[in-house]
């Protein structure tokens, strides 16, 4: 585990300045995740409201493969707004990711369905999936290199709140399932009631915006500022830099994200399996997705701060391993013995293997870059993964469970994936000798 220290003379933040820059480091982390589990919540219902079909499987892999798709863009986000966190700051990098993130939320609120527009309503909806792709291409690099830079000693509690906040996301947005389904008609629900948690989203935008308006950059990143300005002859260049001389890194930080991103997206289709497999109602689905979500949110940044003592490597791979190990038998006691109880428990013991493994992922992912290029490593490598191994999982596991009937298709991909971090993991141990 690489250590470091504040800066000569930089000022030690207070308690009440380190709670404020969490929040504004997760807030836009939160709402992006928000905004990402609502849609896969929900895509039952957007299926038919926007993308109509000849049969139901064909009208969801439309409205799942539009969500894979955005993806795509993702890169591209964090290649523009990584760079510009690395040149022009973490700060301003964060300003511009929320702006966006804002107005594409706001397009899939106020979006008519394709029995009022046509065409116009799908297309409205993959375009405000790419702008929410690309603004958050580049929302985890900046805020994760935000964080981390201001309590360099406690990079793994810093940086674990930016997961601890997508549990927070998917708390809230589970709670907006629950609810709806469980109080609404169906009626309703398309009519209207699909659209609330977007409208709540789109109002924890201008809250973001403004604490993040009113943080400071980190000490670590100011001496860096300096010491680049001291050479001007140089042109500071993130991306060139990063592809010329660091895609090793690059590659070990996407593998390493592996089984946390295809973790995440498996959850976030949960409701959608419990449906179309375990044939239970809406509301089990989002019922045992809030327990997840509550278990990600408490144990995450416990783990992120053990990891500043024990090493980020070793509780990643023993997390990793029982991910490996248990993740079969737990698909196959769901589809055994199809119920709420069962489900629950199902959901709880991944959620609380993905805490234990993404609680000190951001910040092994910040000591495999150097400062200079930490954000823009970040967001590309974060992107990457996120884009091959998590936006398309949903696409992927139901076009497994077509193709082969078997119900199961979860937990092989998600061994899959648990083996390649593995490997990535030893690769980090050994190459970079990070713990």
């Amino acid at each position: 585990m690489n250590t470091s220290t504040l800066p000569a003379g930089a000022v030690r933040p207070s308690a009440a300045q380190v709670h404020r820059i969490i929040l504004a480091a997760s807030i836009g982390n939160a709402l992006e995740w928000f905004d990402l589990v609502v849609y896969g919540f929900f895509a039952v219902t957007i299926a038919k409201l926007f993308f109509p079909a000849s049969t139901e499987a064909i009208s969801l892999m439309l409205t799942l493969g539009t969500f894979g798709i955005s993806y795509l863009i993702r890169p591209l986000g964090g290649f523009v707004l990584g760079s510009f966190a690395d040149r022009a700051g973490r700060k301003a990098s964060m300003l511009l990711s929320i702006a966006l993130m804002m107005i594409g939320t706001l397009l899939i609120a106020i979006m008519p369905g394709y029995a009022t527009i046509g065409l116009w309503a799908p297309f409205g909806i993959l375009l405000s999936r790419l702008m929410q792709g690309f603004s958050a291409g580049g929302e985890f690099g900046c805020s994760t290199a935000f964080l981390v830079e201001h309590a360099p000693e406690r990079r793994g509690f810093m940086g674990s709140w930016q997961f601890a906040s997508q549990g927070l996301a998917t708390l809230l947005a589970s709670g907006f399932g629950a609810l709806l389904t469980s109080q609404l008609s169906g009626a309703q629900l398309e009519s209207w009631g699909w659209r609330i948690p977007f409208f709540f989203g789109l109002a924890i935008g201008p809250v973001g915006f403004y604490i993040r308006k009113y943080v400071d950059e980190a000490a670590e990143f100011d001496a860096q500022q300096k010491t680049l300005m001291q050479t001007p002859a140089q042109t500071h260049s993130p991306v060139r830099e990063l592809l010329v001389t660091q895609k090793t890194r690059v590659l070990l930080a996407v593998g390493a994200l592996v089984i946390s991103t295809a973790a995440n997206y498996m959850i976030l289709y949960m409701p959608t399996y419990a449906i179309k497999q375990l044939h239970l109602p809406a509301a089990t689905g989002f019922a045992a997705t809030l327990a997840t979500g509550f278990v990600l949110t408490v144990l995450t940044p416990v783990i992120g701060h053990w990891s500043d003592t024990a090493g980020r490597v070793r509780l990643m791979a023993a997390a990793a391993l029982l991910m490996l190990a248990t993740v079969y038998p737990t698909f196959a006691c769901m589809n055994r013995h199809a119920s709420f109880a069962t489900m629950l428990v199902a959901m709880t013991w991944i959620g609380a293997l993905k805490a234990a493994y993404f609680g000190a992922l951001p910040a092994l992912m910040s000591e495999i870059f150097p400062i200079r290029t930490r954000a823009t490593g970040l967001a590309v490598s974060y992107n990457i993964g996120v884009t091959v191994f998590g936006g398309f999982a949903p696409f992927i596991i139901t076009w497994l469970i077509a193709a082969s009937g078997n119900k199961l298709a979860p937990g092989f991909y998600l061994m899959f994936c648990a083996v390649l971090s593995l490997i990535a993991l030893y690769a980090v141990r050994t190459r970079l000798r990070i713990r």
